[in-house]
C-alpha cells in the first residue's frame, strides 16, 4: 500500500490530503478485511483501537530511531537456568 506526499506546506492543507488519502487507504484495507471474512463495524474497532495505541506510543516516544539498539545495551548476568535474571 502506498501513501502519497504532501502537496502543499500549509499546514490545513496537508491535514486535508492526509485525511483523504487516510480515507482512501482505510476503505481499500477494509474491503480487503470484509472480503477475507471480517465484518465492517469489527474492522473499524480494530482500526480504532490500533490507530490510538500508535497515536499513545508517538506521544510517549516521537522518534523511536533514536532509542538505542538492544545491542547497545549493557548485558545482564544469567542466573541458572535461564529462569532468572538480576
Amino acid at each position: 500500500m502506498t501513501f502519497p506526499p504532501p502537496k502543499t506546506e500549509s499546514p490545513a492543507q496537508r491535514f486535508e490530503e492526509a485525511t483523504a488519502a487516510a480515507r482512501d487507504a482505510l476503505e481499500r484495507l477494509i474491503a480487503a478485511a470484509n472480503e477475507a471474512g471480517w465484518g465492517t463495524e469489527e474492522v473499524t474497532a480494530a482500526l480504532l483501537k490500533a490507530a490510538q495505541f500508535l497515536s499513545d506510543a508517538n506521544k510517549r516516544d516521537p522518534d523511536p530511531a533514536d532509542d538505542p539498539s538492544i545491542s547497545d545495551l549493557p548485558a545482564r548476568e544469567q542466573i541458572g537456568h535461564g529462569e532468572l535474571y538480576d
